[in-house]
């Protein structure tokens, strides 16, 4: 054996040593790297199925009715609005106060030295009340209106006499006029109600006779005033309660008090002074016009006109769960859900079938809710 052999035997074994030991090390580099991944799946895989604690906005699912609403915009006014005319002729001496309540037994104004009074009634006064008069209806009304104010003392019936006479001298003295017992037209206006005083049209010095208006009247009742299209007409049924939003937000509710025939309205607005041709190429849509009367007068009492919003129930599902309108998610393009707050305050998303909505609730279906649960809206 030469000395050239000798030594290259080592160097083999030496280089054999190296590329094991260099393939240990990498297998166990290569064992450590995929130990390593491996934990790190575990871990987010364990982290996503616990899910995350939740400290958000949360609502809760409810079980209850649900009514959906069409609205419509109407105007809140005075019933029964008219222009008030005197009975005398001559000099407006006295008018009424603007925005006051003229009641039974008050005086509505004076043209000359002659006043005119209210009574409750609902047939105009027509002729003179004086004795030898003929029966009539119109009696019994001012024996009726005498007797309320105290100083009727009969039974009322259509037959002036001696009582009646008796009743007019005694009202006639607490009036400070002449006590004949003789009414003649226009110093008794008989109204079926309390009138309301609104603006006037004359003034005091002004000339005025029967064909004259003097100023604006009302009754005292508050209604509401509004449009249905056609399409909505179900909707618009004597003795329908309603919503009515007042201006700032505060709410109350009427009911339908009357509906009327359906009627044309044009889209242009009514223009009195419009040529044909304008009036002929304007477009029209049908109308029925209803009146809502408030079911609480106090709540309107300190708005003398204004525009409300109506909101008339066009569908009602009962004993329904539902939740706010924001707190639907879209888990697909045709999947609707809600996010569920677990005890723990970890979270969950639950499909959900959707049915009514109704103003900011909407009603939801799933086998996975359940009334007082609750569910993520967004922070507001």
């Amino acid at each position: 054996m030469t000395a050239e052999s000798t030594d290259t035997k080592p160097a083999r074994k030496r280089r054999k040593v190296i590329i094991g030991a260099t393939i240990v090390l990498a297998l166990g580099l290569v064992g450590v790297g995929t130990a390593a991944a491996l934990g790190t799946f575990s871990a987010a895989e364990k982290n996503e199925s616990e899910g995350n604690v939740f400290t958000g906005s949360t609502d809760v699912v409810t079980r209850g009715t649900l009514e959906g609403e069409t609205t419509a915009v109407g105007t809140l006014h005075y019933a029964d609005r008219y222009k008030f005319r005197g009975a005398f002729e001559g000099v407006v001496t006295k008018l009424p106060t603007p925005g006051t309540t003229l009641t039974q037994g008050d005086m509505i104004h004076q043209i000359g030295d002659e006043p005119s009074y209210l009574m409750h009634g609902n047939t105009p006064a027509w002729r003179t009340f004086e004795p030898d008069m003929s029966n009539g209806e119109d009696v019994t009304q001012l024996e009726t209106a005498l007797q309320q104010l105290g100083y009727f003392t009969g039974e009322p019936n259509s037959h002036y006499d001696w009582l009646t006479r008796s009743a007019i001298q005694k009202w006639q003295k607490d009036n400070d006029l002449v006590q004949n017992g003789i009414l003649p037209l226009g110093r008794v206006v008989f109204a079926p109600e309390d009138l309301r005083v609104g603006t006037m049209i004359a003034r005091v010095g002004d000339r005025a006779n029967a064909e004259t208006d003097l100023f604006n009247v009302s009754s005292t009742r508050q209604i509401v005033s509004a449009n249905l299209k056609l399409s909505d007409q179900k909707l618009g049924v004597v003795g329908n309660s309603v919503k009515l939003r007042l201006p700032g937000g505060e709410t109350t509710t009427g009911t339908i008090s009357a509906v009327e025939p359906p009627t044309d309205k044009s889209a242009a607005g009514d223009q009195k002074n419009s040529d044909s041709s304008q009036d002929s190429s304007s477009e029209k849509e049908r109308i029925i016009p209803i009146t809502v009367t408030p079911d609480d007068p106090e709540a309107t009492k300190n708005l003398q006109e204004a525009s409300v919003t109506l909101g008339l129930i066009s569908e009602k599902r009962e004993n329904v769960l539902s939740v706010p309108l924001s707190a639907l998610i879209a888990l697909t393009p045709d999947q609707f859900g809600v996010e569920v707050v677990n005890d723990d305050n970890t979270t969950r998303k639950v499909p959900v079938t959707t049915g009514l909505f109704a103003g900011d609730r909407v009603e939801v279906t799933s086998d996975e809710l359940s009334e007082n649960q609750r569910v993520v809206v967004p922070d507001r």
